[in-house]
């Protein structure tokens, strides 16, 4: 069979031609203005460039100070005011601690859990309704509950501080984007709560 004429195939290179031709006319010269992509201090180009953010943070759980937006200081009277959790009431603050470093509630429960007291680190609590009095704890019932049990005469032991500390410790999960704590904390879901949760709809085109 004859070899095919390379007249007849525009743009082919040529029988004996290099491997590799500069094109008609040559390379265009870069302008230049433009910036060397290969130097390391190039800066981006203007236009709808987001700006560099900084890396998200992980918010630490503090259980023995209050937050920022609590706005608690040393001092601070809230014995008297309601106990709000995530999904009600629980009792009111009987006793207050708000020195530095060593700041709790004891949450009088009343007929909630049979009268019984419970401690809360000042770290679960996320704000303050001073005009209502009422105090807000980004914690359910059930967690709460199942906290160590509270003894008024051991409750002020580093063990049981120690204790309650890591327990509620655990119930948090950080989220990125946590500057603060108020918002960035969830607790995670109970296996009730997950399988009540809707399935996540499926692309009907995969």
């Amino acid at each position: 069979m004859d070899r095919p004429n390379p007249d007849m195939y525009p743009g082919t290179v040529p029988t004996g031609a290099p491997d590799s031709a500069d094109p008609p006319g040559g390379y265009a010269a870069m302008p230049a203005s433009a910036p060397d992509p290969a130097a390391g201090d190039t800066a981006p180009l203007g236009g709808d460039v987001p700006p560099m953010r900084t890396p998200p943070t992980m918010a630490r759980f503090d259980a023995w100070n209050y937050r920022e937006a609590a706005e608690l200081g040393d001092g601070s009277v809230v014995v008297g005011f309601r106990v709000e959790v995530v999904d009600g009431h629980i009792g009111k603050i009987d006793e207050a601690s708000t020195l530095v470093g060593d700041s709790y509630l004891v949450v009088d429960t009343g007929p909630w859990i049979f009268g019984k007291k419970v401690l809360l680190p000042a770290g679960t609590v996320s704000n303050v309704d001073r005009v209502e009095k009422r105090i807000y704890v980004d914690r359910t019932k059930q967690q709460i509950k199942d906290s160590p049990e509270f003894d008024p005469d051991t409750y002020n032991t580093p063990e049981y501080r120690e204790k309650l500390g890591g327990y509620y410790g655990d119930t948090y999960g950080t989220v990125p984007g946590a500057t603060g704590y108020a918002g960035t904390m969830v607790p995670p879901l109970s296996a009730d709560a997950a399988g009540s949760m809707p399935d996540t709809p499926r692309d009907p085109n995969p």
